[in-house]
């Protein structure tokens, strides 16, 4: 992310379902029509967005320790992208541009079909300052548009829009890449752009879970995204207009995007709702040299991916895809303190169709004193118990996570239970919610 900032003052516009993204509608149906289902958005592995990390922190490694503008391990950073999206069967386009002296570099991906003159597009800068390799700022954003690249090719996506993807360079020089190539698009291909959505840090490691509020579509894909997660979300306003999607709204192009903070601090009420220390900036290593590969939340970096893919997959369609359907449990139930017994809360759970998924989602909300004493099981209505918690954290307070769990052997329909048992004395606390979503 960029250093220079300005503020947003207008106000978030209501969502309209027949908003921007719609493609050309009929203006009345006849009779009800056979619609094919959307494809559903995948769950975008970890393990492969991380690996994208590794490579990116062993190019700094090799290239005088970052990837910055004009500096070999910037080069060669994107030779590593190119390679595993042309492996892929992506078109890809290296653009060049100068700045400062140095020759800079855009790179661009399309995925073949989907309606040339309605192009959805995401993208991410791919260069770090000088001072450290930037893997949050901004390998992050770059791994997940990358694996989520991948993702389409592995499924063989035929979404109705176009796709195109974009990593771009001197972003920490002032959005030069990105910049210059929104201002050498002919005007007849930026009207073809139906909206750009950005990833510019998504793992911080203090994060929170911010969206942008410019196109309400774009942003209402992505609150529905977090509220089938049950994560709040807050207005991005850190990072307004210090990104790549500025380039983008100044030349009327809807945009959105996530960010999970740089060095703005977490309040107190932020820290309530998403864990995390409170005091503290959601970055601490912004912009230095220790934005290394330990400078990373894999949850955070796990569920903006996902949310990634959830978008180009939702957005890319032109038809909405609904969150899983979830089952949700508000009632407070009291976890003794050591020796207690375990307690449970139940959640019937009625009319999902044959087993529960591979990607089955369990969102906890634990208030107590010390999460380092708990123990979190889910039991399937068979018996069958999968260890979510096992007394780690420490000794911080409340345990407010989402789990992923692989419940494909089991039927979905039936009694499940979230069981917590505290393991060690003297401190106390209650089962707030749990939900699980399908």
């Amino acid at each position: 992310m960029s250093l220079s900032v300005s503020r947003r003052l207008a106000a978030v516009t209501a969502f309209a379902v027949a908003g921007l993204f719609a493609s050309a509608a009929p203006a009345a149906l006849a009779a009800p029509t056979a619609v094919a289902a959307a494809p559903t958005p995948p769950d975008i592995p970890l393990a492969n967005v991380k690996a994208h990390l590794s490579q990116l922190s062993t190019i700094a490694a090799n290239n005088g320790g970052n990837r910055a503008h004009g500096r070999a391990g910037y080069k060669a950073s994107i030779d590593y992208v190119k390679g595993k999206l042309d492996a892929a069967g992506f078109t890809t386009t290296l653009q060049t541009f100068t700045s400062s002296g140095a020759t800079g570099y855009n790179l661009i991906a399309d995925w073949p079909g989907g309606d040339p003159n309605s192009v959805l597009m995401a993208g991410s800068h791919l260069d770090s300052v000088t001072s450290g390799a930037g893997i949050n700022d901004n390998g992050s954003g770059s791994a997940a548009v990358l694996e989520t690249a991948l993702a389409v090719s592995r499924a063989g996506l035929q979404p109705t829009k176009h796709l195109r993807f974009g990593w771009w360079g001197a972003e920490e020089l002032g959005l030069i890449g990105s910049k210059y190539y929104v201002n050498n698009l002919p005007a007849a291909e930026k009207a073809k752009i139906s909206g750009y959505l950005n990833f510019d840090m998504i793992g911080s490691p203090n994060p929170g879970y911010f969206v942008y509020d410019d196109d309400p579509t774009i942003e209402q894909t992505f609150k529905n995204y977090y509220t089938g997660l049950g994560i709040p979300t807050e207005i991005e306003t850190e990072g307004d207009g210090r990104s790549d999607h500025a380039p983008f709204k100044s030349a009327g192009i809807p945009v959105g995007g996530l960010f999970s903070g740089a060095d703005y601090t977490k309040t107190a009420a932020q820290a309530q709702k998403w864990g995390g220390t409170s005091g503290q900036a959601f970055d601490r290593c912004y912009h230095s040299s220790c934005d290394s590969l330990t400078n990373i939340n894999d949850t955070a970096l796990d569920r903006n991916s996902d949310a990634v893919a959830y978008a180009i997959w939702t957005l890319g369609a032109a038809t909405p895809v609904p969150p899983g359907q979830s089952f949700e449990n508000t009632t407070d139930v009291n976890v003794p303190d050591s020796p207690a017994a375990a307690v449970s809360s139940p959640i019937t759970v009625s009319g999902v169709t044959g087993n529960a998924p591979a990607t089955t989602k369990v969102d906890v909300n634990i208030v107590h004193t010390y999460r380092g004493d708990l123990v979190v099981d889910l039991v399937a209505p068979d018996g069958t118990v999968y260890n979510l918690h096992n007394r780690t954290g420490g000794s911080a307070d409340n345990l407010v996570q989402t789990y992923t769990v692989n419940a494909s052997s089991e039927v979905a329909n039936g009694v499940w239970n979230l069981r917590v048992k505290d393991t060690a004395a003297q401190d106390v606390g209650y089962i707030n919610s749990w939900k699980i979503t399908f």
